[in-house]
């Protein structure tokens, strides 16, 4: 899979450490910055990682900011994005598997660097079940973003 990652100086420090378990679980990155931790803003990443995602350019997207929080927001306000914040393992597989979660949020002042690289590989082995009661649960969120 091609999986964009996005993080603002909050997610900065702890960036390499997503990209080196992306690669390690196999799978391709594509970069979105930030490069380094001057302060920026998070709904810049969360913009560039969910387009990447519904251009097809990305499967999947990992997301940080200082606590996730911020990046989570901004990207579920994106057509086709479902964003989830984990900072426990169940959850990270889990918002796969039964809400069909797109982009992994983490917050790095929150969580440290061993445990982020066991979310991702989480996240990214994750696949979604397709059972009929996840599918129909997912439709109504569908029909909730065409609602507004």
């Amino acid at each position: 899979m091609q999986i964009a990652v996005g993080a603002d100086h909050g997610g900065f420090p702890l960036k390499d450490e997503v990209i080196r378990a992306v690669t390690a679980a196999g799978h391709e990155v594509l970069d979105l910055g930030a490069c380094d931790a001057t302060p920026s803003d998070y709904p810049d990443f969360a913009l560039l990682v969910g387009r990447a995602i519904q251009e097809g350019r990305a499967d999947r997207g990992i997301l940080l900011c200082g606590s996730g929080v911020g990046a989570s927001i901004a990207a579920n306000k994106l057509h086709g994005i479902r964003a989830g914040l984990c900072h426990d393992i169940y959850s990270a597989h889990q918002c796969v598997e039964h809400d069909n979660a797109n982009v992994l949020c983490l917050g790095p002042r929150i969580i440290g660097p061993a445990l982020i690289a066991e979310l991702v590989t989480a996240f990214l082995n994750a696949q979604f079940t397709g059972e009929e009661r996840h599918l129909r649960r997912l439709a109504k969120i569908a029909a909730m973003e065409k609602s507004g």
